[in-house]
């Protein structure tokens, strides 16, 4: 197999974090949150349906490690914002959206022909 310099095939890559980082199953949804605005905790588990406060801790805690989510604390109200490196996503995090509103329906439908 041929090496490719800065290749996603290789293991220093750093493109292979980025893809850590995004198919992590709440990353992305909770960056596009906090795209909108700094939330709170409590907020953030109210606008993200499905997501348990211990796995949003956890969410948090990864994206803070990446540099991508700052955490504000004020007066005892604690808040989340996105970096500015955590902002570089926006975009690429709208086109994603962009491309489910388009394409979801086909995965579904190809999802239920397979099971069906």
């Amino acid at each position: 197999m041929r090496e490719y310099s800065g290749s996603v095939f290789l293991a220093d890559c750093p493109a292979r974090l980025a893809i850590e980082i995004i198919a992590d199953k709440w990353a992305v949804v909770v960056l596009f949150a906090l795209s909108r605005e700094p939330c709170r905790h409590g907020e953030l588990v109210d606008l993200i349906g499905g997501i348990s406060r211990k796995v949003l801790t956890q969410t948090l805690r990864r994206l803070q490690g990446y540099g991508l989510v700052g955490r504000h604390a004020e007066a005892g109200k604690v808040e989340y914002v996105l970096t500015d490196l955590g902002r570089t996503l926006v975009q690429p995090i709208a086109v994603l959206t962009q491309w489910a509103h388009e394409h979801g329906g086909a995965v579904v439908e190809f999802q239920e022909s397979e099971t069906g």
